[in-house]
């Protein structure tokens, strides 16, 4: 098994980017996440309700972040404005402003009033307590540090739909090729390259996973979903990928092997 891909993306939501190595911090890869899109009275934005959101490109350096809307044109912003507390879910957080100008180009994207803001502090924010470790911290991801996907279980679900779809709707940070298909289920434990994750959950999925992240259109606006529902079923939900929270600190590659150094039962409910 190896690293087939690695993906962050700067801002909550935004498309990705996906360079060869990758920096893991406690709070998942560095660069990820640090950013989001918020109402004017904070509360966080997605795809789920604006689908819009993947067709921005962002492109971080150093303390500024570049957008990019393709025939809306491009703009830099550093987040240097006052802080201001952000929701997401259920955390509550200071998040730094950016200049009117940046607001007001992804307000015209998105069609609807917003803020852009960024995290200053990545360790202000815990990880979800039922699931979590004494310390562990998430950035503006939706719960956890890392989410890891695996190409083996995409070519099962694939075999199982009308039309296959990339992995890309799942948007995990890292992408895995030559485990079998769902293996991951059962892992605790797992180290890539030099770096240890602990496996805290399966990962939820949402209505996310219906948009195509190239054009944000939703071809098949029931799947996978349903598909996923008729086996991938964990409480009240359906699952697809792993969330991850690091063990340890360092870097991580392209083509890095994948250790699983425990594993446990499954806890899903499948057919």
């Amino acid at each position: 098994m190896h690293v087939a891909a690695l993906n962050i993306y700067p801002v909550k939501s935004m498309a990705g980017i996906s360079p060869p190595t990758a920096h893991v911090k406690p709070w998942g890869l560095e660069g990820d996440r640090r950013w989001m899109v918020v109402t004017p009275d904070g509360k966080f934005l997605t795809q789920r309700d604006y689908p819009a959101m993947a067709l921005l490109a962002p492109h971080v350096s150093g303390t500024t972040l570049r957008l990019e809307a393709a025939g809306l044109g491009t703009i830099e912003a550093d987040a240097t404005g006052p802080q201001i507390p952000v929701r997401v879910w259920d955390d509550v957080v200071p998040a730094a402003t950016c200049p009117s100008f940046a607001d007001a180009f992804v307000s015209d994207v998105l069609g609807t009033p917003c803020r852009l803001v960024h995290l200053d502090d990545p360790a202000a924010r815990p990880v979800a307590a039922k699931w979590a470790q004494p310390g562990e911290t998430v950035s503006f991801a939706d719960g956890f540090p890392v989410l890891l996907t695996s190409l083996g279980s995409l070519d099962d679900l694939n075999a199982r739909l009308a039309t296959p779809i990339r992995i890309n709707r799942f948007r995990g940070n890292i992408v895995i090729a030559g485990a079998p298909p769902w293996a991951e289920d059962t892992w605790r434990l797992i180290r890539i390259g030099a770096v240890c994750f602990r496996i805290a959950k399966a990962c939820d999925r949402c209505i996310v996973t219906t948009i195509e992240q190239e054009t944000a259109s939703r071809p098949a606006p029931a799947e996978p979903l349903r598909t996923l529902g008729t086996f991938r079923r964990a409480g009240q939900g359906v699952v697809f990928g792993q969330n991850l929270v690091p063990v340890s600190e360092g870097d991580i590659a392209l083509g890095d092997p994948v250790e699983v150094v425990q594993r446990g039962r499954s806890n899903l409910v499948t057919a």
